[in-house]
């Protein structure tokens, strides 16, 4: 039985819900939104409606945190996506109103007894990934967030339209904060195998500006549409069968770091007991300055977060 529960059943949480039940991922799917209770019934009556024509059966509950006792995922994907209207992609848009969310539903989850793995799709992700982790008392192999695996996904799809080639055949990490301070690992990126730093230079190809157009992809998609939805829910249900399978599939993901005493954007392993490990690959010394930098933005503001400085131990 493969039970799954999704808080937050707006742009994001609905397309991860139709992902699972269409794709029949998951067997038993619990929809809660305590803002919006009418949402998640008409979401789960309009995905039930589609059931008869699907090979797949999910069983569908709405509103009750004491089902998610036995539920081995939980996607966490509740936010205020009009904070980011005039943010112009800031995702820090986002913290006063999710933080508070992560101090109401934090509590509902520790009661419920769930002992699953959490996926936080909240933005500012790296920080309330942390809170959520702090906050439920999971241990932090289980608690983890889509970080910077869909920032390294729209880092693949720049290079890949540059360099005309498909981009699952681009390889490497986009590390930090899923936002301003991310930055793509170039030491780590190959194009069918060939570094690109040689191809880029090759081709007289400014990497920077790859770089540059792969962190500002969600923005040029939230300007056109008010949101996204489909690239990170996507990356949110990879990672949930990735534990489902005991996949222990390499990728990026917001994990928490000892050496940085935070989480953040990195590359690591994921199978059925979430975060298996977090994978260290040789950085420059730009790139390590550049990581150290955006995960200490991250944990000072997690340090803001009420009862949450003694948390983060600060590193030399």
């Amino acid at each position: 039985m493969r039970k799954y529960g999704i808080i937050g059943v707006g742009h994001v949480g609905a397309t991860t819900a139709y992902t699972l039940v269409t794709k029949g991922i998951a067997d038993e799917l619990i929809l809660l939104d305590d803002h919006n209770e009418a949402k998640a019934m008409a979401e789960k009556l309009d995905l039930e409606d589609a059931q008869a024509r699907l090979d797949t059966r999910t069983r569908i509950k709405v509103g009750d945190y004491a089902e998610l006792a036995d539920a081995d995922i939980l996607f966490v994907t509740a936010g205020n996506i009009h904070a980011l209207d005039n943010a112009s992609g800031n995702r820090w848009a986002e913290f006063s109103y999710t933080r508070e969310i992560v101090q109401d539903i934090a509590p509902k989850i520790k009661a419920s007894g769930f002992k699953g793995v959490l996926i936080d799709v909240m933005n500012p992700c790296d920080c309330i990934t942390y809170y959520l982790q702090q906050t439920t008392g999971l241990p932090q192999s289980h608690v983890l967030g889509t970080g910077t695996f869909l920032d390294t996904a729209r880092m693949q799809k720049v290079v890949s339209d540059q360099f005309d080639v498909d981009p699952k055949n681009v390889t490497g990490y986009v590390y930090g904060e899923h936002g301003e301070s991310q930055f793509s690992a170039w030491s780590t990126v190959r194009v069918n195998g060939l570094p690109i730093k040689e191809l880029a230079a090759d081709k007289d190809i400014d990497l920077n500006e790859l770089e540059d157009a792969a962190r500002r992809g969600g923005w040029a998609v939230h300007s056109g549409k008010g949101y996204t939805s489909y690239a990170i829910a996507t990356c949110a249900v990879k990672l949930s069968q990735a534990v489902l399978a005991d996949a222990n599939l390499a990728c990026p993901c917001s994990a928490f770091s000892e050496k940085y005493q935070t989480y953040v954007g990195q590359p690591a392993i994921i199978g059925k007991d979430g975060v298996v490990s977090v994978t260290e690959l040789p950085l420059t010394a730009a790139e390590e300055a550049k990581f150290k930098r955006s995960a200490g933005l991250i944990r000072e503001k997690f340090e803001t977060l009420p009862g949450m400085a003694k948390k983060a131990v600060k590193t030399a």
